[in-house]
Parts: structure tokens; sequence; C-alpha cells
């Protein structure tokens, strides 16, 4: 997908009518991949553009703390600059703040799609573990259904703890293991018998057993949601 540029609402030539040609062909395209289930990375992507655009609503200035995930030192005084130039025209300003409410007048409805698409996929996944589950359940394995298709795909989890000054975060890693067709002779069960015989770095590993009932695009919108379904399951159990 073409993604907007950073600071595309400010680059180049401040003109109302040429960003919104941008900003419609982007939007196109979000809706697009939305409308064909799929949710990854447009959604992250839109997020954060939104929020960039709030942010430079709200504070008026550009500074690190509006763009904390992708700026280096080096875009960051760039964008100091440009701010410093443009502020004092007041044209400037007026088109960047038609720009500004017209942008998020279009994103907002689309990341409700977003979040709607979301909720209903979760909504659709179920979660059971395999066997007992260890005391310590942050570090192991899952295998993941799409639908009615036989195919499961493993893979390797690892819940990892940070936080910051006001909260305390989870996130996941994984790594793909491999795939196994689900039949009398390979259930879950029997699967998770054989990562212990043949992963000897986990000799008790939790396993759960992660399932839609609906099919969706794997990487782009199924493992995404599973993955933070998970998550969100074992931090609840």
């Amino acid at each position: 997908m073409k993604s907007l540029g950073i600071n595309w609402f400010i680059d180049g030539c401040i003109d109302f009518e040429h960003k919104k040609y941008i900003l419609l062909d982007y939007m196109q395209q979000i809706n697009r991949h939305f409308d064909k289930n799929n949710l990854y990375p447009n959604l992250t992507d839109l997020i954060f553009h939104y929020n960039n655009l709030m942010d430079f609503k709200h504070n008026k200035s550009v500074l690190q703390q509006a763009f904390p995930q992708r700026l280096s030192k080096a875009d960051i005084e760039a964008v100091k600059l440009t701010y410093k130039k443009i502020i004092q025209d007041d044209n400037s300003m007026y088109e960047i703040e038609r720009i500004i409410t017209y942008a998020i007048s279009k994103m907002d409805p689309a990341i409700q799609t977003g979040k709607e698409l979301y909720d209903f996929v979760e909504r659709h996944i179920n979660i059971d573990p395999v066997g007992v589950v260890p005391l310590l359940p942050y570090h192991g394995y899952f295998s993941l259904r799409n639908g009615s298709d036989k195919t499961n795909w493993i893979y390797e989890y690892h819940i990892t703890f940070f936080e910051n000054k006001d909260d305390k975060y989870r996130g996941i890693n994984i790594e793909f293991i491999d795939t196994f067709e689900q039949g009398i002779a390979n259930t879950p069960e029997s699967v998770k018998l054989d990562l212990v015989k043949h992963r000897k770095h986990l000799p008790n590993p939790a396993v759960y057993y992660v399932q839609s009932d609906i099919a969706f695009p794997l990487e782009q919108t199924l493992l995404p949601v599973a993955k933070r379904s998970l998550v969100k399951f074992i931090s609840a159990a």
C-alpha cells in the first residue's frame, strides 16, 4: 500500500485542493483494503496519521512529542524549520487548518470502520488451552486455524512486558514454526507432544489452539488480531 508521507499536510505546496487529492487517493486505498477485510498495516497506518493531525491541531506546533514513532533527530529539525517558515504566513496556516479539518473528517469514519472490522474478527476467534497450562504461560506455542481450512499454522510466541511513566503494556513476538493438516491422527494435543519432543528449549510450554469460525485474510487480518487476542486471553487468565 502506498502510504502518506509523515508530514504530508505541510510538505511541499500547501494547497488545499492538492492535499485533498493526495488524501482521497490514500483513503480510497484504505477503504478498498477494508472492503476486502484486510486490516493491517492499513489500520495502524491510518491511526498514526490521524494522531499526527490531532497533535498538530491541538498543539499548533510540531514537536518531537507529536511524532514519537517515526522521526529521527534530523527529521525533527527539518520539520521545525518548515514550521517556522509557515507559521509566519497566515495564509499558509489557514490552508493547513483547512487540510487538517478535512483530513480528520475523512479519517475518523474510516478508523471506526477498521475498529468495527477488528471487533468482528475478534468475536469470531476462539482460544483454548491445549493440556495443562504452566504457571507462567508467557512463552509457548499456538496453532492457528483459519475458518474451515484444515491447515493449522504453528507459531512460537513470547509475551513481553514494558512500561512508561503512566502505564504497563504487554507485547507479543512470534516466530513461524510449521504447519500441520488437522485430522484424526493430527490433533492439537498430538502436535503439542511433538513440539515438546523436538524443541527442547521449552520443556513445559504453554500451548493454545486458536481458531476462527470464519475465514479471514491470514497475514493481513487473522494473525494480527489473533496475536492481540491471545495476549488478552493469557493476561485475563
